[in-house]
């Protein structure tokens, strides 16, 4: 695989999880920001058409099938580009379990692709970035708790945990590292949630609605620019609202 059409006189940027939801949004809006980006998923069909709809709007985004849990493919996909610029982590899964009722493999599996698959694209990236590089990882409002998904809270929370200890580590080399967590948001993954469940959801958000993937990839996009040099490992709640908590009267 290689990305022939990149440009090296334009910022790079990448972005797993691509294929749909807040990665491919990100990717769109990260186009139009002016990024040559390389669009990663692991699910080839869904991500080649999905970037070939961007291309004909004339965005320059590229499609690369990897798994980000492998670093052999991640590797493979950072060294065809002349350079890597921003990192954008937005592979992720979910799925709900009663604590009582969680098992250990749910619970790993959740560990693998939401943290080590954000640790590999993003120690890969950084060991190719000079001064100005971007990392943005995905984390949730659900690290903050919730029921029926402890091994997502899990997961989540060790993303921004995550976040601020590369920060830290990259801080002197002039790499910014943040992270954006969603709140309540319109996707194929909450989508896949039964209708009821879903709209019970909406009901109880600030807005009465989730928020759309555009939402979401404004605020990564804003931490993935070059002009936010100063902003490092920090979380960004991007949630209407709903962490502060309290009541409205």
């Amino acid at each position: 695989m290689t990305h022939s059409s990149i440009s090296s006189s334009r910022p790079v940027a990448f972005v797993t999880g691509a294929a749909q939801g807040i990665g491919l949004a990100t990717a769109a809006r990260l186009a139009r920001d002016g990024f040559s980006v390389v669009a990663m998923d692991r699910s080839a069909a869904q991500l080649q058409s999905a970037v070939a709809k961007l291309v004909e709007q004339g965005l320059d985004v590229t499609a690369a099938v990897a798994d980000i849990c492998k670093r052999e493919a991640v590797c493979a996909v950072l060294d065809a580009a002349p350079r890597v610029d921003a990192m954008v982590c937005a592979a992720g899964i979910y799925n709900d379990a009663k604590l009582l009722e969680l098992t250990e493999d749910a619970f790993r599996q959740m560990l693998e692709v939401n943290v080590i698959g954000t640790f590999i694209p993003a120690q890969e990236a950084a060991r190719r970035m000079k001064a100005g590089g971007r990392i943005v990882t995905i984390s949730s409002r659900g690290a903050l708790g919730g029921t029926r998904f402890a091994h997502y809270v899990a997961s989540k929370a060790a993303v921004i945990g995550l976040t601020r200890a590369m920060a830290m580590e990259l801080r002197d080399a002039q790499i910014a590292v943040n992270s954006v967590a969603p709140g309540f948001t319109d996707t194929p993954m909450t989508r896949s949630a039964p209708a009821e469940m879903f709209s019970a959801w909406e009901k109880i958000e600030p807005s009465g609605k989730a928020a759309s993937p555009d939402e979401i990839a404004n605020a990564i996009a804003f931490l993935a620019a070059p002009s936010t040099s100063f902003i490092t490992g920090q979380t960004l709640f991007v949630d209407g609202g709903k962490s502060l908590g309290g009541l409205g009267i």
